[in-house]
């Protein structure tokens, strides 16, 4: 069905209103309302080779940023702040443009959550304020720390959330004083390439200088490996699969480096199972869990399996025999691997709707239907497979020790995230010691980890595989130390 301009800004408006009603998502998660349609749209024209940061080739937009990086630091930390304010207004003001196009794009996740986390990394991101001087003063006088910037990062972005890590990178490695050029996935350079776009539009408005966000016009992997080689790249910032994280790790740079995740939720049986329930659904359905701190796997002491799965599928989820999950798995599932190995998914489901998937083993679910619910054994391929769609395994076992040890071992040892639902303070605390993830979370969804409706800053470039965690401008800095030998103590 046609969609005219007034439909488009009826819907846009309903969505707004919901989200400024219930604010940004919270621990209390309503049932989804039916998913809203989605326009093809035409996004603002983008120059390449202008002053929106967009190039032709590596070599030039290398050169580009460099000139704009030394203006940078020339300039005042007020205009660097006034910048950054810059930036974080024009994101507010194109949510719907960045929300409706990736999803058109990139055919991944649902534009509802994409507004909400465009508008997480934009008001959540730190800047400068993110950036604080250490100094000791005493007998032999006074020393200063302070954060000085690496110079042209490289970096590169991936499909799932291609805006959003643009967004806040762009603003931490900004506010550091860096400058950087994106190599976006090919499948989402359009996304990529207009939030690049409107960042050098607001920097310039706010007196800044150009080109201190670059990208190419046309990405490709030979350009994504140039990227990490070109000698005027300092530090690497790379979000994405094993290989590339591999590639950048022994490139001989300094990499910032987000891999994969495959977060288990564990709930025990002293779980207020209702609460449970409507976080992990939230948590596991957000953007069609292409995010990869989402919850990827359920494992629930048996005590109270039947009812929280019951609790599942009053929040939405619609649950799969075994001759219908059998069937799923011939779907999503390229090569299916034994227990402690990763199984090949079928990436044309990725991020899809789940009544959509559900569709294709001809069963139909309701367009509010946003998780596929199975219980399995703890060996089945879903449990050790980060799937990236709405697909959920839920394990049963004996008690919270199994479920501690299936949800250690099934993480695979990445450090990347998990979560626990329990009222046990000692059940909390072992997990959250046998699992040594960057994010842990306790009696929500897994997105409080990221600040949606959790306390702290925001990151979508979790940096487990190199240690960082959530990375903010902090992050995108070298420690610089200067001394001033005796004769300044005051006290």
């Amino acid at each position: 069905m046609a969609i005219d301009e007034q439909q488009i800004s009826s819907i846009v408006s309903q969505v707004l209103g919901r989200l400024q009603q219930e604010g940004v998502i919270g621990s209390q998660v309503a049932a989804p309302s039916a998913p809203q349609p989605i326009a093809r749209i035409q996004p603002p024209a983008v120059s390449v080779g202008g002053s929106d940061g967009i190039f032709p080739d590596l070599d030039s937009a290398v050169a580009a940023a460099r000139v704009g990086q030394k203006q940078l630091v020339e300039a005042t930390l007020d205009t660097r702040k006034q910048m950054i304010a810059a930036m974080r207004q024009i994101i507010l003001d194109n949510l719907e443009n960045l929300a409706r196009l990736a999803v058109d794009e990139t055919g991944l996740g649902r534009y509802e959550d994409k507004l909400n986390k465009n508008r997480l990394v934009a008001t959540k991101t730190p800047g400068v304020e993110d950036l604080q001087p250490i100094a000791w003063t005493g007998d032999d006088g006074m020393t200063l720390v302070e954060r000085a910037p690496w110079g042209v990062i490289g970096a590169i972005a991936p499909t799932t959330n291609p805006s959003e890590t643009i967004i806040c990178n762009s603003i931490g490695m900004i506010a550091a004083g860096n400058s950087v050029v994106f190599c976006p996935h090919p499948s989402a350079k359009r996304v990529t390439n207009l939030a690049v776009s409107l960042f050098n539009r607001a920097i310039q408005s706010a007196g800044g200088p150009k080109n201190l966000v670059c990208s190419l016009a046309e990405p490709s992997i030979e350009y994504a490996q140039a990227l990490m080689k070109h000698p005027g790249i300092r530090l690497l910032v790379v979000t994405g699969g094993p290989g590339v994280v591999k590639a950048a790790m022994n490139s001989g740079k300094k990499a910032i480096c987000a891999g994969p995740g495959n977060p288990p939720a564990v709930v025990d049986e002293t779980a207020d199972l209702a609460a449970a329930a409507r976080h992990i659904y939230a948590g596991a359905t957000l953007d069609n869990n292409i995010v990869c701190i989402a919850e990827k796997e359920i494992i629930a002491v048996a005590a109270i399996a039947d009812r929280l799965k019951e609790e599942l599928k009053r929040c939405g989820a619609y649950e799969l025999n075994a001759s219908q999950t059998e069937r799923l798995m011939k779907v999503i599932l390229l090569k299916q691997n034994g227990p402690g190995e990763e199984s090949e998914i079928n990436k044309k489901w990725v991020g899809k709707d789940a009544h959509v998937i559900l569709r294709e083993i001809g069963v139909e679910a309701p367009s509010t239907c946003r998780m596929v619910l199975c219980e399995v054994n703890r060996n089945h391929p879903l449990v050790w497979t980060e799937q990236l769609m709405p697909v959920i395994p839920l394990v049963r076992v004996r008690d919270i020790d199994e479920a501690i040890e299936l949800a250690r071992d099934c993480e695979h040892g990445y450090g990347h995230t998990a979560t626990i639902h329990s009222k046990h303070v000692d059940h909390m605390h072992r997990m959250a010691r046998v699992m040594d993830t960057c994010i842990f979370v306790k009696n929500g969804p897994t997105f409080a980890g990221l600040g949606l409706g959790g306390e702290g800053p925001t990151s979508f470039t979790i940096a487990h595989p190199t240690g960082e965690g959530l990375t903010t401008a902090q992050h995108f800095t070298r420690l610089r130390r200067c001394v001033l030998k005796d004769s300044f103590r005051i006290v």
